[in-house]
């Protein structure tokens, strides 16, 4: 019953860079099950300004102690149900990317892409212990400013940043659910909004127009109407390539990605007249290179 007497305080420590450094002290220390060892002090990652110089690092700093305040709760609830899984250091020496990278390759493209952005951000080494609310952060400024993987020269886009941002959010809660993080760090972290964006369309009327009008390239006209019946843009035709590369040697019109598509929803026989043309694009760009 001595531990459900544990008092949990959160307190400051002036650091380096102008920093304070967040922690909670429990007092009397509770004795860590999987070490058996004493522990008085939790660090949570968490830093704020020793001296704000303004209004926006003053609300930084309140809304840094805010979340500290919610950890402290959580964590006066776990002693009290007798619950030291936040005390286990053997996680938190887990590597997090190896992680993050077993759970991309049960996933699909953008979590490729996700994981490929945060190993740059962290420089190839990330430990549990080293995902925080602050390196989350971090990494949210990270992707509103940083470049595309494929295309250096080209910035990520706000949409684009905000679905990778839901995309690593999505893998915290997939940690915290295996008991693999201490706490969910959704609750402390913001995710970034998408902005509106005016999408352009044909109408059914102007796809018949386009059928309808002489082209001098059949196979452009015909990759064109594919791609207004199924929704692919010009470079998801053309990431085809590696797929028909494949079946260059049989020439086999049905692929993985068609079948793919078909288990979602089958092609409609209009879109499967026009596969063949499709497929003799791409082999025409697998030719030239």
């Amino acid at each position: 019953m001595a531990l459900t007497c544990t008092n949990v305080t959160l307190r400051q420590r002036v650091i380096s860079n102008g920093r304070i450094s967040l922690y909670l002290d429990y007092y009397p220390a509770i004795r860590n099950p999987y070490t058996m060892k004493m522990s008085r002090r939790e660090y949570l990652g968490i830093y704020i300004y020793a001296r704000p110089k303004n209004e926006i690092e003053r609300d930084f700093n309140n809304e840094m102690l805010s979340k500290a305040e919610a950890i402290r709760c959580i964590r006066v609830q776990a002693i009290v149900n007798e619950e030291f899984g936040f005390l286990d250091k053997h996680k938190m020496k887990a590597d997090f990317l190896a992680y993050f990278r077993e759970k991309a390759k049960l996933k699909y493209h953008k979590w490729d892409c996700v994981y490929q952005h945060f190993e740059k951000f962290v420089n190839g080494y990330c430990t549990f212990g080293d995902v925080t609310v602050e390196l989350c952060q971090k990494f949210r400024q990270y992707l509103l400013n940083c470049k595309q993987i494929r295309h250096p020269n080209i910035s990520v886009s706000r949409n684009s940043a905000a679905g990778y941002f839901s995309t690593f959010r999505a893998l915290l809660k997939i940690a915290y659910q295996e008991k693999m993080l201490r706490e969910n760090l959704n609750d402390f972290i913001d995710k970034i909004e998408w902005k509106e964006v005016k999408k352009q369309y044909l109408t059914l009327a102007e796809v018949k127009k386009l059928a309808a009008t002489p082209c001098k390239i059949p196979v452009l006209k015909q990759a064109s109407l594919f791609s207004c019946m199924t929704g692919l843009r010009i470079s998801g035709i053309l990431s085809l390539h590696g797929i028909i590369s494949k079946l260059v040697p049989t020439m086999a019109i049905t692929s993985e990605f068609a079948q793919k598509r078909q288990r979602r929803k089958p092609l409609s026989p209009s879109v499967t007249k026009h596969w063949n043309y499709v497929v003799s694009l791409v082999l025409v760009v697998y030719l030239k290179d």
